[in-house]
C-alpha cells in the first residue's frame, strides 16, 4: 500500500503522523511510505531522516492527498485537506466528528473510509489510541492550571502547591478516567488538595486503592459537582463519552459563583467541552475570562509538547496501521473488531452511532456500508 504523511495545517500544531522509525517499520512490511517536506522538522524529524527511513519526500500535500492510498495523520481534517480526499481513500486519524457538522458532512461527501483514533477500542474495553493522549493532556492540564493561576496570566495570584503557612489551592477534576487520573497524579505531586468526582463507583474505588487518603473521591451527582466547583481555585474537565459529545456539567450560573481568578481548563473541548462558558482555543491564544474566570480550552493541548506526543501516539496507532497496510481496510477491519469500532463515515455514509444521533443523520452499520 502507497501511505502519504501530510505536515499537519492546524494552528501551531507540530505532530506528526508517523514517525522515521514508523516509516521504515511499514517499508519492512513491504509498503511505500510518502512524506511531505517539512512535516517532522518541528519536532526534530527532518526531511533526510525520512528518507534515511526509505520515505519518499514530496513537495505539497497534493503530492500526498493525491497518490497515497491511506493517509496518516494527527488531527482532523481541515477544510482544504478534505477537499482533496477521494472516494474509497482511507483517511486514519483524529477526528473528533460529534461537536463538527462540518467535517462529518464533507467526509461524507468525500467518499473516503474515515477511521478515527478515539473510536478505536481495546480487549480491556479501553480506548487505546486516545490514551496516550489523553495521558499528555492530563498531566498538562495541571501544569498549564497552575501557570493561568499566575496574576499575570489572569489568575487569583495563587501557587498551587502553597508553601508553609499558606494553605495550598483547590483541584477538582470531573471524571475520573485516564486524563483525570494523570491530571490527579500531577495535582497531587504539586501538594495540592485534589477531588476526582465521577459516576462510576467502581473507577472511584480504584482510585481511591491507588492513591489513598492524598485523593478525595466524589460520586457524580448535580450537587455534588456545584458544591465543590463553586470552591475551586483549579477545575479541570476530563469528561469523555466516547464518540459523542460531551455533556455539560458545570454551568454558567456555577461558573459565575466562582472566586474571581479561578480557572477552568477544559480537556473534553475536542468533543465539544463539558463547561457551559467553553469555547475552543488555540495555543497561540490559548486563555479568555468568562465571568470573571480564566478559561483554558485549547483543542489540540498535546501539539504543546508534539515530539512526546507523536512518540507515544506512534506507539499505539503503528501497529493498527500496519495492519490497514498489511491486509486492506476490508479485510483488517472485517478481522479486528476493535479497529471497526474507530471507523465512523465510509463510502459517504456515517458508520459511528453516537456521531449519528449528535447530528440527525442516518447511521448505517460498519459491515453493512463496506459490504463486511
Amino acid at each position: 500500500m502507497l501511505v502519504g504523511v501530510p505536515k499537519e495545517i492546524k494552528v501551531e500544531e507540530y505532530r506528526v503522523g508517523l514517525v522515521p522509525g514508523s516509516v521504515r517499520e511499514l517499508i519492512h512490511h513491504g509498503h511505500k511510505v510518502l512524506v511531505e517536506t517539512g512535516a517532522g522538522a518541528g519536532i526534530g524529524f527532518d526531511d533526510p531522516a525520512y528518507r534515511a527511513a526509505g520515505a519518499e519526500v514530496v513537495a505539497t500535500p497534493e503530492d500526498v492527498f493525491a497518490r497515497a492510498e491511506m493517509v496518516v495523520k494527527v488531527k482532523e481534517p481541515l477544510a482544504g485537506e478534505i477537499e482533496r480526499l477521494r472516494e474509497g481513500q482511507v483517511l486514519f486519524t483524529y477526528l473528533h466528528l460529534a461537536p463538527d457538522l462540518e467535517q462529518t458532512q464533507g467526509l461524507i461527501d468525500s467518499g473516503c473510509i474515515a477511521i478515527a483514533y478515539e473510536t478505536v477500542t481495546g480487549a480491556g474495553g479501553g480506548l487505546p489510541l486516545l490514551a496516550p493522549m489523553s495521558e499528555v493532556a492530563g498531566r498538562m492540564s495541571v501544569q498549564v492550571g497552575a501557570h493561568c493561576l499566575e496574576k499575570e496570566q489572569g489568575g487569583s495570584g495563587m501557587l498551587l502547591g502553597g508553601v508553609p503557612g499558606v494553605a495550598a489551592g483547590r483541584v477538582v477534576i470531573i471524571g475520573g478516567g485516564v486524563s483525570g487520573t494523570n491530571a490527579a497524579r500531577m495535582a497531587m505531586g504539586m501538594e495540592a488538595h485534589v477531588t476526582v468526582i465521577d459516576n462510576n463507583l467502581a473507577r472511584l474505588y480504584a482510585l481511591d486503592l491507588q492513591f489513598g487518603p492524598m485523593l478525595n473521591t466524589i460520586f457524580s451527582t448535580v450537587d455534588n459537582i456545584e458544591s465543590h466547583v463553586i470552591g475551586a481555585d483549579l477545575v479541570i474537565g476530563a469528561v469523555l463519552v466516547p464518540g459523542a459529545a460531551a455533556p455539560k456539567l458545570v454551568s454558567r450560573e456555577m461558573v459565575k459563583r466562582m472566586r474571581p481568578g479561578s480557572v477552568l481548563v477544559d480537556i473534553a473541548i475536542d468533543q465539544g467541552g463539558c463547561f457551559e462558558t467553553s469555547r475552543p482555543t488555540t495555543h497561540t491564544d490559548p486563555t479568555y475570562l468568562e465571568e470573571g474566570t480564566v478559561h483554558y480550552c485549547v483543542t489540540n493541548m498535546p501539539g504543546a509538547v508534539a515530539r512526546t506526543s507523536t512518540i507515544a501516539l506512534n506507539n499505539a496507532t503503528l501497529p493498527f496501521a500496519i495492519a490497514l497496510a498489511d491486509q486492506g481496510h476490508r479485510r483488517a477491519l472485517a478481522e479486528d473488531p476493535h479497529l471497526k469500532d474507530g471507523l465512523n463515515v465510509a463510502g459517504g455514509k456515517v458508520t459511528y452511532k453516537a456521531v449519528a444521533e449528535a447530528h440527525g443523520l442516518p447511521y448505517v452499520a460498519p459491515e453493512e456500508a463496506l459490504a463486511l
